[in-house]
């Protein structure tokens, strides 16, 4: 019987900025929760705030483009 060896369709250092990605589309998505009102008969302005129009997105879209970057990357260059 051989052994077969496993090989990984990415590096180490891939997989590493793959989960650094994630984890800060996981932290904009956090950011956007909340802001509703506790009675629901009651309007809340708290949704239109700066963290979430501007922040939460913009850390959403940097995770994005970090997983990207880590797909694209080759490390034996």
């Amino acid at each position: 019987m051989e052994n077969k060896k496993h090989d990984f369709l990415f590096e180490k250092e891939n997989y590493k900025i793959l989960l650094i990605g994630i984890a800060v589309i996981a932290v904009g998505f956090i950011l956007m929760a909340g802001g509703g009102s506790a009675d629901p008969k009651v309007f809340s302005d708290e949704i239109f705030n700066f963290r979430r129009i501007r922040l939460a997105p913009t850390v959403v879209l940097i995770g994005f483009g970090i997983t990207v970057y880590s797909i694209i990357k080759n490390p034996k260059k």
